[in-house]
């Protein structure tokens, strides 16, 4: 039946998903690990006093002149590597003037017109689909310094100042605050994998500037832009966005105009607020840095890098899915961590039951699972688990006792055979003294019994929890319930 003119259906508002389109495009920005910085011998270290990893280089004194870091460009092109770009055998150092008083030159040494990659790509999930991100570049610079705002007076420590960067510039391909979050997720775990930075969003190793428009659904012209700058955390990103296209939405609704200006986040607030009117390229002053030469990288280099590359996160899932039969899930949580990928897949060869050892990681071992940068804590060594999941699989041990016996070797050298001698655990599979005990249980609840020969199978779970319960979970499972079914199928 065809609605009638002027009918709530005819008249129904299009919603904003239909009226507008969102455009997002990210910057990242990520330290490199080096043990010094781009330009000088200075260390990088996190966390030392206010302004004690400084020189003349990198306060821009007058004579000094800077010397490029070899080991930053070795992670800077592995980066680039990773994320599909081509590598420009040359490119030049630029300054990229402005004024911040913690940037003590006075300008940022940067690339601009030539960087050392471009034209790469980093493919995201999507839901239940794969969607690939444009790369424009990735180019190297250098780190500024940290304004700090107390009460009534701000202070400037330079001791991150001219700590080397890359910076990851995407093309304007995301559509939502949802798919921006998950790129930079995927983002940092590429570049945690192949150990060229470690992921810390909190001491800011790890930062986003995110480009935020609107325009109306059809249209191919950008609208304004707003950048929003350095936001160091996923749910802050996914938040700030979210609230950013609703405030331009808002804004163009009423008849207003979105203004080219940079926003930060007040998390307090939850909303964005103006910082200053945005820069163009033209307003930095760009020009060729004459104390640095060009940047020659050969192709010696870059087929070293590409031939070391380690496995990607995203194949490594893979892998373990096809391969080993993991659950995307699994396969998910046990990649969640370089380190912890690593300890999962020697445990999972030295057993030789990848399922089993996923399975007894993510119910057990994950909880205390620290992790801090490149670097994760884990309370049993491959040996130990694999091990333990044998004292399983040859019936040994039941898989609950597996679990009292893991609590006592976590955080010991101590070998699990060796805690199931000490403790006397072992599993029952004393196939009379089972059906002993099941045959009084059938007995004592016979309403249950009455379910099961009534077609209700998951009262089977009942009686072998009882089981469990009388043997202190020390009887083995798969006796138990070929036992019961046999019992409570003869009536």
């Amino acid at each position: 039946m065809r609605a009638a003119a002027g009918s709530a259906s005819a008249r129904a508002k299009p919603t904003r998903a239909m009226r507008y389109e969102t455009v997002i495009g990210l910057e990242v920005h990520a330290q490199l690990l080096t043990r010094t910085k781009a330009f000088c011998g200075c260390s990088t270290a996190y966390g030392a006093p206010p302004n004690t990893q400084i020189c003349p280089v990198c306060t821009g004194l007058p004579g000094a002149l800077p010397v490029l870091n070899g080991q930053a460009v070795r992670l800077a092109v592995r980066t680039a590597l990773a994320l599909s770009c081509k590598i420009r055998k040359y490119s030049r150092f630029a300054r990229k003037n402005y004024f911040y008083p913690d940037l003590p030159k006075g300008y940022q040494i940067s690339q601009y017109d030539e960087p050392f990659s471009e034209r790469g790509h980093l493919d995201i999930d999507v839901g239940a689909m794969t969607k690939r991100v444009g790369i424009t570049r990735v180019h190297m610079e250098e780190d500024a310094g940290k304004s700090v705002h107390h009460v009534g007076m701000s202070v400037v420590d330079l001791n991150r100042s001219g700590v080397p960067l890359v910076e990851i510039v995407g093309e304007p391909d995301l559509r939502s605050a949802a798919e921006a979050a998950e790129y930079l997720r995927t983002i940092r775990d590429v570049l945690v994998f192949i150990g060229v930075n470690d992921g810390n969003l909190e001491e800011g190793s790890f930062r986003c500037d995110a480009n935020v428009s609107i325009r109306p659904a059809g249209e191919t012209k950008l609208g304004t832009r707003v950048e929003l700058k350095n936001i160091n955390s996923f749910r802050f990103v996914e938040r700030a966005i979210a609230y950013e296209i609703d405030r331009q939405v808002a804004l163009v609704d009423s008849g207003g105009r979105v203004a080219q200006e940079t926003r930060g986040w007040n998390e307090d607030e939850a909303k964005t607020f103006s910082m200053r009117n945005k820069e163009e390229a033209q307003d930095y002053r760009y020009f060729p840095d004459p104390d640095l030469p060009p940047l020659v990288i050969d192709e010696i280099l870059t087929t070293e890098l590409a031939v070391t590359m380690p496995e990607l996160p995203r194949a490594k899932r893979a892998r373990f899915e096809e391969e080993l039969g993991l659950s995307p899930y699994a396969a998910q949580v046990l990649t969640s961590h370089p380190r912890l990928a690593a300890f999962f897949e020697e445990a999972a060869t030295l057993s030789g039951n990848a399922t089993r050892v996923a399975n007894f990681v993510q119910g057990e071992v994950m909880r205390d699972v620290r992790t801090h940068g490149l670097t994760a804590e884990i309370p049993i060594t491959a040996n130990q688990l694999a091990e333990l999941i044998d004292l399983v699989e040859r019936g040994t041990i039941s898989g609950k006792q597996a679990k009292e016996v893991y609590a006592k070797i976590a955080g010991t050298a101590t070998s699990a055979a060796a805690v199931v001698a000490e403790l006397g655990i072992r599993q029952v599979s004393d196939s009379g003294a089972i059906e002993a005990i099941c045959r009084r249980l059938i007995e004592e609840n016979p309403r249950q019994a009455s379910q099961w020969r009534a077609g209700k199978a998951n009262v089977l779970g009942f009686f072998v929890g009882q089981v469990m319960k009388h043997t202190r979970g020390s009887a083995n499972p798969q006796l138990v319930n070929d036992i019961l079914r046999r019992l409570l199928d003869l009536g």
